[in-house]
């Protein structure tokens, strides 16, 4: 069985991107290590995706948070590895998930993390990138000569003209759009791949119809929370075939 790698800020990271796939890849027997800056402390998810964001809603699904209950409970989880103590040839995958509240910037800045991506990208074994986490791997410049799809403009910009009235930038993670910092981080524009339209429905562990992943060899991304399942899957088929 394969030894993935997630690697986490203390704070804030989204719910559904990071259990979804730690519970559809421990499910098959594979091992998962999380990794956080110092690895002192468990790191914790963005809580308004737990509770709701606006009024209840806009929060995680009922399922991905149960995923997340069992998840926080690992031992694996409850004991990080330290991002600077990481040797990636230990690691058979990657996966980078995503998150906007303000403590993602801590992984989504890290030179460290960086440095991991570009170590571990050197190995060509599978790699997941999702959401937020398509832009550490843009800024470690691993992403040149891939196809790679992230967070839409669309969806970001409608997340913080509906919510800003309450919640300020909390959906402005930086003042640059994620799709606009990926795209400037390729070969070629062109290379950049939004998807189909979607601005609700979410893919299940039954239903992948509107979800979207692009897959470029042993590189796999996806947009949001609602592509979590489909990601996860793509992502254990790369593990078989490495």
């Amino acid at each position: 069985m394969a030894h993935v790698l997630i690697p986490l800020p203390d704070t804030d990271f989204d719910v559904t991107e990071v259990a979804v796939p730690w519970r559809l890849l421990t499910r098959k027997g594979h091992r998962v290590s999380f990794a956080t800056e110092r690895g002192d402390k468990p790191p914790s998810a963005d809580p308004l995706l737990l509770s709701g964001v606006l009024f209840g809603k806009l929060g995680a699904e009922p399922e991905p948070k149960s995923f997340y209950a069992e998840m926080i409970a690992s031992p694996e989880f409850r004991a990080p590895l330290a991002w600077e103590s990481l040797n990636m040839n230990h690691f058979e995958g990657l996966i980078l998930p995503g998150g906007h509240a303000p403590g993602m910037r801590q992984y989504l800045g890290s030179v460290v993390i960086q440095q991991k991506i570009r170590d571990f990208f050197l190995l060509k074994r599978p790699v997941g990138a999702i959401c937020h986490g398509v832009l550490v791997a843009a800024r470690a410049g691993v992403l040149k000569g891939h196809k790679t799809t992230c967070l839409p403009m669309y969806m970001e910009r409608l997340a913080y003209f509906i919510s800003a009235w309450k919640l300020g930038t909390y959906y402005r993670t930086y003042p640059a759009y994620v799709e606009e910092e990926v795209k400037a981080a390729l070969d070629d524009p062109g290379q950049f791949v939004r998807g189909p339209l979607n601005v609700a429905a979410r893919g299940t562990q039954t239903n992948d119809a509107p979800a979207f992943v692009v897959e470029d060899g042993r590189y796999i991304s996806a947009r949001w929370p609602g592509d979590a399942y489909l990601f996860a899957r793509r992502f254990l088929a790369r593990l078989r075939l490495k």
